[in-house]
């Protein structure tokens, strides 16, 4: 009996170290996704006039309307 709780106590403590192997990895890979999300948020806020006016053009441009330039340059 002694041996099945030694047994039991050590496969215990060596899973809990290894389950929280790479932990820090999938932290910082949570917060480098998080500062990307924000800076993409702010760049999409900052640059929302030009973006709008540019899907417009594109919009209008896929439309084929005659008073629309549409040229790569």
């Amino acid at each position: 009996m002694q041996l099945a709780t030694f047994a039991l106590t050590w496969l215990l403590a060596h899973v809990r170290v290894r389950s929280e192997r790479g932990q820090d990895l999938i932290e910082y890979a949570m917060l480098g996704g998080l500062i990307a999300l924000a800076v993409i948020a702010v760049g999409a806020l900052a640059f929302q006039g030009p973006i709008s006016n540019m899907a417009k053009g594109i919009g209008d441009c896929i439309d084929f309307k005659k008073s629309t330039p549409c040229s790569p340059f």
